[in-house]
């Protein structure tokens, strides 16, 4: 029987979900208080607006024009420490900052399957090798290679990579056999299969919609099936792991688990599958932030 979990990213000393509201979020990454948008929240807020008028930060969003407004001295970029790493925080377009807090679960999960391995695939002495596609800024690449695996990390933005290059620095991991790939995801799996490369965990955050690096269309209703059959075709003969993220996509996360029984059928294991969560400080609410189903041989 699968069971439908809500995981849960607690409030730290770094990062901590201040409060939400009427389609906004008030969050904290280090000293920053940062405002934006997040059309989950439908529910009133919790502070007041002087409280939210603290913020160092804030997204708007007017008819067709969208920036960030700042106050007082705010650093182009700044860290801070999360799930074990340290990150660049950043106010990016889109409203994003480079961290997806609620992502630190799976970071754990990661780590843990690459772990309980000792670093080592199929119990030999030959390193796990991961494959990280739509990497972003590279948490989850990170928390692997800092597990001791192997990582190649794809993803079609070039700015992206840089940034996940600058935050393995900042976390002490540059010395870490990470491959850093600019390449649309579906071509380079495809390459993969033909070059017949194999790995013992591969993980995919696939946006609803975008572009590679030349321009190659993502479309998830169209391009998500064919990537997850080439991906089963290049993992190793006794694999590990193999987890889908959503966000934003209008999916729900049985419709990824369905993809998952495959694996469970031909190599055992387990799957998991639910709703990623961030706890706000000081109330029993959750901001809903995405959805997974994850496989594992163990």
């Amino acid at each position: 029987m699968i069971e439908y979990s809500i995981v849960k990213t607690v409030p730290s000393d770094y990062y901590e979900l201040i409060d939400s509201g009427l389609g906004e979020k008030l969050e904290r990454y280090g000293a920053y208080l940062i405002a934006r948008p997040d059309p989950q929240v439908l529910w009133p807020k919790h502070l007041s607006e002087g409280e939210w008028a603290k913020a160092h930060a804030y997204f708007k969003r007017v008819s067709t024009d969208s920036n960030w407004s700042t106050r007082g001295d705010m650093p182009e970029r700044w860290p801070i420490k999360i799930g074990g790493l340290k990150m660049w925080i950043k106010l990016s377009a889109f409203k994003h900052t480079g961290l997806f807090p609620e992502q630190v679960s799976n970071w754990q999960w990661l780590k843990e399957k690459v772990s309980a391995k000792g670093g080592s695939a199929s119990g030999g002495e030959s390193p796990v090798q991961v494959l990280n596609l739509f990497g972003y800024t590279g948490g989850a690449s990170l928390a692997c290679a800092q597990a001791g695996a192997e990582v190649c990390h794809v993803d079609g933005s070039k700015a992206a990579i840089g940034w996940a290059r600058d935050n393995a620095e900042l976390s002490g991991l540059s010395d870490k056999k990470i491959r850093w790939i600019l390449d649309d995801a579906a071509k380079f799996v495809e390459r993969e299969v033909k070059r017949g490369r194999k790995y013992d965990g591969i993980l995919l955050d696939p946006p609803a919609f975008g572009h590679g690096p030349k321009k190659e269309l993502w479309k998830i209703e169209d391009s998500f099936l064919p990537l997850i059959e080439s991906c089963k075709k290049i993992l190793s003969d006794k694999p590990l792991f193999f987890l889908i993220n959503g966000y934003a996509a209008g999916y729900s996360a049985l419709a990824y688990q369905n993809n998952l029984f495959d694996f469970q059928s031909k190599y055992g294991g387990t799957v998991e599958v639910g709703e990623l969560t961030i706890s706000e400080k000081g109330t029993e609410r959750l901001l809903p932030a995405g959805i997974f189903a994850r496989w594992s041989n163990s």
